[in-house]
């Protein structure tokens, strides 16, 4: 039932005008307002901070602060910057519901630094599970990366040498643990279930998932890592993430097992990761994230043997705008029917 007749909501990054027709056919009630000359021009796929050699006049910045300002939802962060977050929020008592572009945006919102009272009044979003598909095909691509032994196949190539045969890991024969299965790490699960490996997955409300055929608690963690061969982190970058797979992780796990990181950086320890790489309790890492991105040139990641780095764009995909656009649709028509938004940021630890 429809409890609001409209909603007013602001294009704050760039869209292209392709995808906010889409938004407008899926929700008819709303009033989509924008205007791309005040937005930042993308320079590839969902670029959503758009040119930073795209510099507003006085009039321009007047004029999309303004229009900012007149909206009850926005799609996207304003230039996806938290000061202009908190800007916004301060000087529109309207605003009550803010999607974010990243499915990560829970670290923006927080950034932000709102009061309690604004983020009780403000709803947040994020685009999470938008991103699952692609990401989880580059968690496959990881550990498969790491069972055919990548950089011994890169190595022999390049010298030319035919060794003596050796024995690959085949997926079917292994156990790969998943910690965590909100989008990311479900997709995660459903693909190498599918691909014959036995799915562990960790859990906190021991709710069962397609494709998991274990659940793990959070806190068995160190324990179910001595029995798997490749571990998939799928997790956000929170206070309770940090360092969340370290030293005593490491420790654990059984030698020569794969990881791969499709979450945030900052949830594995890449010092730890380094030194249990460096004695093969770790025989191959895939990473899309690091704790500091752009990764520093002198990290050692770069240069070690059996890392493969990726700069952050396994989620890249020229359908992302796509599916955000629809993902913002679904839930106007969520707020505008009185329904549960879907990807509610959570703003005691914000993800």
């Amino acid at each position: 039932m429809s409890t609001h007749e409209s909603l007013r909501a602001v294009v704050a990054v760039p869209l292209s005008e392709e995808h906010c027709r889409l938004i407008e056919r899926l929700e008819p009630r709303l009033e989509l307002v924008r205007d791309a000359r005040l937005t930042h021009p993308m320079r590839g796929p969902a670029d959503w901070s758009g040119d930073p050699a795209h510099v507003r006049t006085d009039d321009e910045q007047r004029a999309f602060d303004e229009m900012v300002d007149s909206a009850d939802a926005l799609f996207g962060i304003p230039d996806v910057e938290p000061a202009a977050l908190a800007r916004t929020v301060a000087a529109n008592p309207r605003l009550r519901w803010v999607m974010t572009t990243a499915a990560g945006g829970g670290g923006q919102v927080k950034a932000a630094g709102l009061d309690p009272a604004d983020l009780e009044r403000v709803q947040f979003t994020t685009s999470a599970g938008v991103h699952g598909g692609p990401l989880a095909e580059f968690a496959v691509f990881g550990v498969l990366a790491g069972a055919k032994d990548l950089p011994r196949l890169a190595d022999d190539q390049a010298a030319r040498r035919w060794p003596d045969r050796w024995e690959m890991r085949q997926i079917d024969e292994m156990t790969v643990l998943v910690v965590g299965l909100g989008g990311i790490g479900s997709e995660c699960a459903r693909r190498f279930h599918a691909l014959g490996a036995q799915v562990w997955g960790t859990t906190r409300t021991g709710a069962p998932v397609e494709g998991v055929d274990r659940l793990v608690p959070l806190d068995d963690l160190a324990s179910a890592v001595a029995e798997v061969d490749a571990i998939v982190v799928t997790l956000p970058g929170t206070d309770q993430t940090h360092h969340l797979i370290g030293a005593e992780v490491f420790a654990a796990v059984k030698p020569g097992v794969i990881v791969a990181n499709v979450g945030r950086g900052t949830v594995i320890d890449e010092e730890a990761l380094l030194a249990a790489l460096d004695d093969g309790r770790v025989g191959f890492a895939a990473l899309d994230v690091f704790e500091v991105e752009p990764l520093p040139s002198a990290s050692p990641l770069w240069s070690h043997p059996r890392v493969l780095v990726s700069p952050h764009t396994a989620a890249l995909s020229s359908k992302e705008e796509e599916r955000i656009a629809r993902r913002f649709a679904e839930n106007a028509t969520r707020l505008l029917d009185g329904q549960p938004l879907r990807a509610v940021v959570d703003t005691v630890e914000f993800y």
